[in-house]
């Protein structure tokens, strides 16, 4: 079995995902070998823990020049056939992002079966230059699988695919020791990028912060570049957030940032299926966000464990959160809901649904 990514070990959660399907699939006998097109940069490399049990390898020694051709791509494709020719025939190449398909496609995969795969909604792949290069790379593989039902049915219907299926991310953990839900914290876990939407977060808590002069927003990720995290500091500074956000950088112990907090909140512009919304939930942390792709909002049951805005209104956002805010019962009732709930996304359970994919596409 292969994934393909853009890099092994890059921040953020196709990676994350990468080794821990690797993982579960090398549980179950599975040989495994990941593959990432470039290394990551210094500074957005992921620490993925001790040796992992399976191969991995990079393409490029350094970050791939713009004005590629298939000339100029030629010797890392080739290296990518070797690797994809050590397998007997009836291996499975999983190609998590579409970048990385212009690397597999110089390749060839004959005589194995192929998946490809969009980590993201299907609204934040369709306005992108990701949509053509989808409906080019992934219209004749043996399946090609977004992470919802909703989001299938939109790339059949309108991008007139007819292999698609879908597959939901696994739960990444289950902590033993969830939130206490004890601490007036608010948590944010992700990139300082335009996808974020930190900047409509930050808009959220200026109309929060007043209500609740107690409680602080904890802001944990970093910026691709050091420009955008300036912006959004100073965005800070102007609303007058100082004394009530703390920006925290990176952090390798998720589970331990997210027992810090007592509600989490995601301002996403698009999605796909969110690891942090789903380890949120698995830390018995409610949590509020902008409905803005349909695994969102298969995630979170809305009113129930976790509280959903139109997408872009800060007002309703802040709206959510200061109901979250002012009333503890409900704090503890929703995320002790979202612990129990999330649990349907439990890893037996997708590894299963990935096998009999396998068994199905064999015959």
């Amino acid at each position: 079995m292969f994934f393909v990514s853009n890099s092994v070990d890059e921040l953020g959660g196709v990676t994350t995902w990468s080794h821990q399907m690797a993982r579960l699939f090398c549980e179950r006998g599975h040989r495994v070998h990941v593959v990432g097109i470039r290394p990551a940069p210094d500074d957005r490399r992921q620490y993925l823990g001790s040796r992992p049990p399976y191969r991995t390898s990079t393409l490029y020694d350094a970050e791939p020049e713009k004005g590629r051709t298939p000339a100029t791509m030629a010797v890392p494709a080739a290296r990518l056939r070797d690797i994809f020719e050590e397998a007997p025939p009836g291996a499975v190449v999983i190609c998590t992002q579409i970048w990385a398909m212009e690397w597999v496609a110089l390749a060839r995969t004959e005589g194995h079966t192929f998946i490809g795969m969009s980590h993201e909604s299907y609204r934040g792949t369709r306005y992108s230059s990701r949509f053509n290069r989808v409906k080019r790379y992934y219209r004749d593989v043996d399946r090609m699988l977004p992470l919802t039902r909703e989001d299938a049915d939109l790339w059949i219907r309108h991008a007139d695919m007819n292999n698609v299926g879908y597959m939901p991310n696994p739960l990444p953990a289950l902590p033993d020791e969830p939130s206490l839900r004890t601490e007036n914290v608010v948590t944010s876990i992700g990139r300082l990028d335009d996808q974020k939407g930190i900047d409509m977060l930050l808009d959220t808590w200026a109309e929060v912060a007043p209500l609740h002069p107690d409680w602080r927003l904890r802001i944990y990720g970093r910026a691709e570049e050091p420009e955008d995290e300036l912006r959004l500091r100073a965005q800070c500074a102007e609303l007058g957030l100082d004394a009530s956000v703390e920006w925290c950088g990176t952090t390798s112990d998720v589970p331990e940032a997210l027992r810090g907090g007592s509600v989490f909140v995601q301002s996403s512009r698009f999605e796909g299926f969110p690891l942090a919304l789903m380890e949120a939930m698995a830390a018995a942390v409610p949590c509020a966000a902008f409905d803005c792709a349909p695994g969102v909002r298969e995630i979170v049951s809305d009113g129930v464990d976790g509280l959903l805005a139109a997408p872009g209104s800060t007002s309703e956002l802040a709206r959510h959160l200061d109901t979250l805010l002012a009333d503890k019962a409900l704090r503890d009732r929703m995320g002790e809901a979202a612990r129990k709930n999330i649990q349907r996304y439990g890893t037996d359970e997708i590894v299963h649904r990935w096998e009999r994919l396998f068994a199905f596409l064999e015959r």
